[in-house]
């Protein structure tokens, strides 16, 4: 069967992440003698500078861990509203929605302490050995990918007019960064080699020492006193107005990243593990949950009307229960008997409503601006966003941004197994703060400005995220991590590849992991988004035109507004594995986007 690219199998390593500079830096850390969590934190400081577009420090990571023998954990690396960012406070500024950029988008960051909390506690490297590969590529440069530089055109006038810090480091001479030129970020090395040199002067030679110094500086050192006065400058944002953000030195000092367990769901002899009702996680595993017991053949014409219905289903629940300022009845919601019920929802027409169910006899409560998109009005005035694609993210002139985030998945030979989702923080997202070079996140957009929803803005708690790493076990043991970009799309695009991995023929005796991440993909915009301006599309459906003409004939026909998008648009998958009879490792990754690769041997 023909694929892009062979399922790389090997015995020491795999490494499968959105950039090659990432994949290949995990693998040097590897070769090193380090293992797959040592492997995973300098890809993901390394993503940090090679997709600044797509992820930053100050941006936010869940991390699904497996480690060798032991329990699968979930790493929760989304910070919570700040102390001041309440409804009240936004709605006395005359905000129906959080911006989608500037400070007042801004939750606590979490990236940067999930990292060290996963090196931390699972790796084996100083911190000074998984940090030179981000270091030496900002102080000495890397060629920039195309949607970089893409990305910092869209944005020059607002860099220009009203974000001159981002100016001076991405339009440097006025000239954003080019495909095979050298781009720098010396503020950023400069940041990590301060942050090495104060943890290693306060930890002298102790590994452990080193990283929980480190941790301090960024909540309580000059990293923190550079970010609180970040979020004090007047900024212009989304709305068309300058504001202030509600960041303080209390709220950076006083969370830190944590573990939990993992969400599972149990599917024909596979456990799907992923984060909890903070994220869209779950998304996943109701799909799987709404399945019926006999599938039509797969990527016919039933099959994908299937999938799409039951995602309009799933989402539909996601935007009426899940979030982190109420407890998400996830019992019932991935309970057999609720989803034979949802299931019975299900016709052979396209669904155009967005119907949330009732978990334990609850009325589902919608926010107004969902209420209004979902009922085919326009919701609150906001500028309009294209659709996203390739996991890349599409950007708007005043910076929002809709589709967006990296992945890394890691294996080593000894069988710890990890994937991670960064995310945040992005170069569009806020002014570059000077002293760091990096800017604030923005995932207080996804919160809504609505009381007593489980997503309303909530001091101290999470904005629920669109970022959903995914772990998947046989017989309890961990055989596969992956994961894609693509903000809505995530739990979308990952259930195909999932479902492909599960139901395709094996290929050299294992996973065809390959072949599975080439399939013809879609998504459907049939829920309000998490982005901003959160608009809603009832009855779309976006597929590639490898999908066959008959089967989108057909899909047409029941009722779907079928758009046939451009070739290779529809995900930005990674994925790797371990046999665990054989040890057999092996590895695949997107050719979407022209820069996802997997290594490994």
């Amino acid at each position: 069967m023909f694929t892009t690219r062979p399922t790389l199998q090997g015995t020491f390593g795999m490494v499968s992440s959105t950039h090659w500079l990432a994949s290949q830096s995990a693998m040097a850390v590897l070769e090193a003698g380090g293992n797959a969590f040592d492997g995973a934190v300098a890809a993901g400081f390394v993503l940090h500078v090679v997709e600044p577009h797509l992820n930053g420090p100050a941006g936010e990571v869940p991390i699904i861990l497996a480690p060798k023998d032991g329990q699968v954990r979930v790493v929760c690396g989304q910070g919570p509203a700040p102390a001041g960012a309440d409804v009240a406070h936004y709605r006395a500024l005359g905000l129906g929605l959080v911006p989608g950029t500037g400070p007042l988008a801004a939750a606590v960051p979490g990236a940067f302490d999930a990292w060290m909390l996963l090196l931390r506690d699972h790796g084996t490297l100083p911190l000074a050995e998984v940090l030179r590969y981000a270091i030496g590529y900002a102080g000495d440069g890397h060629a920039p990918v195309e949607r970089v530089g893409r990305t910092v055109e869209t944005v020059r006038g607002l860099f220009e007019e009203h974000w001159p810090t981002s100016a001076d480091v991405y339009l440097p001479g006025g000239v954003a960064p080019q495909p095979g030129v050298l781009f720098r970020n010396p503020a950023l090395a400069a940041t990590w080699r301060r942050l090495i040199a104060e943890a290693e002067a306060s930890g002298g030679d102790d590994r452990v020492a080193q990283i929980e110094a480190a941790r301090a500086v960024w909540r309580e050192g000059f990293i923190a006193e550079a970010l609180v006065r970040q979020a004090a400058v007047p900024t212009m944002d989304t709305s068309g107005t300058p504001h202030t953000g509600t960041l303080t030195a209390a709220d950076l000092a006083g969370w830190s990243a944590s573990y939990e367990a993992p969400v599972t769901y149990d599917w024909n002899g596979w456990t799907v593990a992923k984060a909890g009702g903070w994220s869209q996680g779950p998304v996943f595993l109701q799909q799987l949950a709404l399945l019926p017991e006999e599938l039509p053949a797969r990527g016919c014409a039933d099959y994908v009307h299937l999938l799409v219905e039951g995602c309009k289903l799933a989402m539909a629940d996601r935007e009426a229960w899940y979030g982190d300022a109420a407890d998400v009845p996830l019992d019932t919601l991935l309970g057999e008997e609720y989803n034979a019920g949802r299931r019975a929802l299900i016709t052979d027409r396209a669904s155009l409503e967005l119907r949330p169910g009732s978990p334990d006899g609850r009325t589902p409560v919608l926010g107004a601006h969902a209420r209004a998109v979902a009922s085919g009005g326009s919701g609150l005035a906001a500028r309009g966003i294209p659709a996203a694609g390739a996991g890349e993210p599409t950007v708007a002139p005043d910076g929002g941004t809709r589709g967006d985030t990296c992945h890394v998945d890691v294996v080593d030979r000894w069988g710890n197994m990890v994937s991670a989702t960064p995310s945040g923080g992005w170069l569009q997202s806020n002014p570059v703060v000077p002293e760091l070079g990096f800017p604030l996140g923005t995932r207080l957009q996804m919160a809504w400005l609505d009381e007593g929803l489980p997503n309303s803005l909530t001091p101290g708690r999470r904005p629920r995220t669109t970022l959903t790493p995914s772990l998947a076990l046989r017989d309890g043991v961990p055989v596969m991590a992956f994961g894609t970009p693509g903000g809505d799309q995530q739990d979308q695009w990952q259930v195909h590849f999932f479902l492909e991995v599960a139901l395709r023929p094996r290929v050299r005796g294992g996973l065809d992991l390959q072949g599975a991440v080439d399939a013809p993909n879609w998504h459907t915009d049939s829920f309000p988004g998490s982005f901003y301006p959160r608009g809603m599309h009832s009855g779309s459906l976006t597929v590639e035109p490898s999908t066959d003409p008959a089967v989108v004939a057909e899909l047409r026909r029941r009722g779907h507004e079928v758009t046939v998008g451009d070739a290779w648009s529809e995900g930005r998958l990674c994925a790797v594995a371990r046999d665990p009879e054989t040890g057999v490792l092996s590895a695949a990754a997107n050719p979407r986007g022209m820069q996802g690769y997997a290594v490994g041997r």
